[in-house]
């Protein structure tokens, strides 16, 4: 008997009135898989993610995670079950230095907290944050205020942030945004690092990025889900060339 999908939705929907952002969407996320979502501007992307993560309500639908319903629960409850989601924005504190960042994301994740001690002699947190930096390749800048790094690596930190609290599922927002070539390939390495034993679902709009590091890619169209298979059935997929891909081959 196959295994359970970690992530379920049935008919997913959300309307902002008389626009139906996300539309009747079923979508099924295995264990260690990742995922890509793409499609035109206004597909229903970012809604989606939304609708996962706890900040929008459904107007309809259900969703499922780890066999539990979580249709409708706030946010961070769904991130205490393990969903955590990383920004378009950089979302880091530009006055901390990169190490207090990561360190404040593993203490505000710890099971239990000695509310009586420093925090910086928490050697087990400090400990883990710098194993976090070290992940995703900013050991080197730990004493550097997060406002100096260039985009890039605010990118990589905010991932740190986001690993910290070690989920079974990771949504990430457009990770390479803003990136040069040179920022993006080095992201694109850094995610198959990470999603090695992790669940990741990703909203990208660079196809370089989709095609090579995707296990599945979700299509949606007007809040729909126009197609869904591997890359190399989506790249295939005329109704999806027709609708978004365009040239690409």
């Amino acid at each position: 008997m196959p295994e359970a999908p970690l992530l379920r939705t049935e008919a997913l929907t959300r309307a902002f009135g008389s626009l139906i952002a996300v539309d009747r969407v079923d979508v099924a996320v295995r264990r260690g898989e990742l995922r890509s979502i793409i499609g035109p501007n206004g597909a229903g992307k970012t809604t989606f993610f939304r609708l996962i993560s706890g900040e929008t309500t459904p107007t309809s639908g259900r969703v499922w995670f780890g066999g539990r319903e979580i249709t409708g629960l706030p946010q961070h409850a769904v991130a205490r079950l393990g969903i955590t989601k990383s920004y378009q924005i950089t979302n880091v504190f530009p006055h901390l230095t990169v190490h207090e960042n990561v360190r404040v994301a593993v203490q505000g994740w710890a099971r239990s907290f000695n509310f009586w001690s420093r925090a910086d002699a928490l050697t087990d947190v400090a400990e883990r944050a710098h194993a976090l930096l070290r992940t995703v390749g900013l050991a080197a800048k730990s004493a550097q205020l997060a406002a100096h790094l260039a985009h890039g690596e605010k990118r990589h930190l905010e991932i740190a942030l986001a690993i910290a609290s070690e989920p079974e599922l990771l949504l990430l927002d457009e990770p390479t945004a803003g990136m040069s070539p040179e920022e993006t390939d080095e992201t694109m390495r850094l995610i198959r690092e990470l999603t090695a034993g992790r669940t990741v679902i990703l909203v990208e709009h660079k196809m370089k990025v989709v095609m090579k590091i995707s296990d599945r890619i979700t299509v949606l169209h007007q809040g729909q889900v126009l197609a869904e298979g591997t890359p190399e059935e989506i790249r295939a997929n005329e109704r999806v060339q027709q609708t978004y891909l365009g040239a690409i081959r």
